[in-house]
């Protein structure tokens, strides 16, 4: 189970403590058959949910933290006139799409990633490969070369990189 689904599960498994009072024995059922549910889906789609520029961006500053709260995540963006709610919106909406974490300490929450960068870095170059590229590397690279987007030296820096990967299979 990847690191966001186990995420989802735990925080569903918390709102519904915080919001439906049911017994134990019930509670057990209804989290069970949401988690199964969410997998399902989860494994049908095979893609993590989209980012505004907005959300990547204050994701960045997560991702470059740790583990902060919306104070840090507002000093890093550098407006100190940002208001608080703006920047508060927009990690619950990282939380809710399963790519932040948090942790309350009375009415202030610790923030952290779900997900790992690489992990959503191979997403989108994954992505990009099959818009664009359909799904072949080859292609990407073949573009990148005759724009003159990837010079000589680069080239065989990647054939050097891809060597190794290879002998190490």
């Amino acid at each position: 189970m990847a690191k966001h689904e186990i995420f989802f599960v735990s925080t569903f498994i918390n709102h519904c403590r915080q919001i439906f009072f049911f017994p134990k024995k019930n509670f057990i059922k209804i989290w069970f058959f949401s988690s199964v549910t969410y997998l399902y889906v989860m494994k049908l789609k095979k893609t993590l949910p989209t980012l505004t520029k907005a959300e990547e961006e204050v994701m960045h500053i997560i991702w470059q933290l740790g583990r902060c709260v919306v104070r840090d995540i507002i000093d890093r963006l550098g407006d100190p006139d940002m208001p608080h709610s703006t920047i508060s919106s927009v990690v619950r909406i990282l939380e809710k799409k399963g790519f932040v974490g948090h942790k309350a300490y009375g009415k202030t929450y610790e923030y952290f990633p779900a997900i790992a960068k690489e992990e959503y870095a191979q997403h989108g170059v994954k992505s990009l490969l099959e818009k664009y590229f359909s799904g072949s590397p080859k292609q990407l690279v073949s573009f990148l070369v005759q724009r003159d987007d990837l010079d000589l030296k680069e080239l065989n820096d990647l054939l050097k990189t891809l060597d190794k990967v290879e002998s190490k299979k």
